[in-house]
């Protein structure tokens, strides 16, 4: 399969479009958005040059089984998933801020850890913790949304000061957040997973607090096997894990983490296929549902897209 790295769809109503590190974002009329999960893959901020064939399924697919499964704790943007590698929603006004809650001490987390830091987006981390080991609690540390470039750390007395979010908006982020993890904790757990960390994204529509883009996707989410989890921990041994995370490993071995200078390690079809591969692992494991391949074309995708929209009032 050929990758789709972009599209350039020409959709009725069509009003604007945004390109973001993987989705292509349409928007319709004001109203609606038709989202695009692309082939592309972003690493440290930083969209590299090939991309991954189903990668875009896989991402969609698994962001709507999660949005049906939380919808009880809050409504969410998604009307219908008119493509394997598409959903079209609501268009909300987004909240500037990234809501990421950790239940375990792994990733951007641990690396400030190790480099002495014993806060982060004023939340104190306890001394004496080890790399993977369970917060007592799980902490929310959220990131300003940059629009280009980094997300930036921030406090949540920040967040409110500043006027990304006003008071009474950011406790119900909060709320909703401990809620969504706690659901997408008991749905791993069910699949042998520990859901280690992971981020949200809200908007408002009428007042109201929508969730929105992708849930617990490995490109949004952290999971270990809970199967060897004490026992690889006791050892200080590096824990199984479904994430992204083996696409920054591989990224960091070559000698790039994004900074200026860097050049990203040769992607071979090798090293193409063996993602797109661990990406399908990711799907099942995380779903408990086999892998279905759907071949598809831009053109393909475009005209499941044009379906759907004409259903819409």
């Amino acid at each position: 399969m050929e990758a789709i790295v972009n599209t350039d769809f020409k959709l009725p109503g069509q009003t604007g479009k945004y390109v973001g590190k993987v989705r292509d974002v349409y928007d319709i009329e004001g109203k609606y958005l038709v989202m695009v999960v692309t082939d592309r893959i972003s690493a440290f901020d930083v969209v590299l040059p090939k991309g991954i064939p189903y990668k875009g399924q896989v991402l969609n697919r698994i962001a709507a089984k999660f949005l049906d499964a939380t919808k009880d704790i809050l409504p969410n943007w998604k009307i219908a998933v008119p493509d394997p590698s598409v959903t079209i929603g609501y268009k909300c006004e987004p909240f500037r801020v990234e809501m990421v809650i950790r239940g375990y001490l792994a990733g951007h987390a641990w690396r400030e850890y190790k480099a002495g830091k014993r806060e982060l987006c004023g939340v104190k981390l306890p001394d004496g913790m080890v790399e993977n080991q369970r917060f007592p609690e799980p902490i929310i540390t959220p990131t300003s949304k940059a629009i280009e470039g980094h997300d930036e750390d921030v406090t949540r007395d920040d967040i409110i000061s500043s006027g990304l979010v006003g008071k009474e908006d950011y406790a119900k982020l909060e709320e909703y957040t401990r809620a969504i993890f706690a659901r997408g904790t008991e749905i791993a757990a069910k699949q042998g997973l520990l859901l280690v960390d992971t981020k949200y994204e809200f908007g408002k529509k009428d007042g109201q607090i929508y969730l929105m883009d992708e849930v617990h996707t490995p490109d949004s989410s952290r999971y270990f096997y809970s199967d060897g989890y004490e026992e690889r921990l006791a050892k200080g041994e590096h824990q199984k894990q479904l994430s992204k995370e083996f696409v920054r490993e591989w990224l960091m071995a070559g000698g790039f983490q994004g900074q200026a200078g860097q050049k990203v390690p040769e992607m071979t079809p090798e090293v193409v296929n063996s993602i797109t591969d661990r990406y399908i692992e990711l799907f099942e494991h995380i779903t408990g549902d086999k892998f279905q391949k759907t071949e598809y074309t831009a053109g393909s995708i475009e005209k499941n897209v044009l379906d759907c929209l004409s259903t819409l009032k």
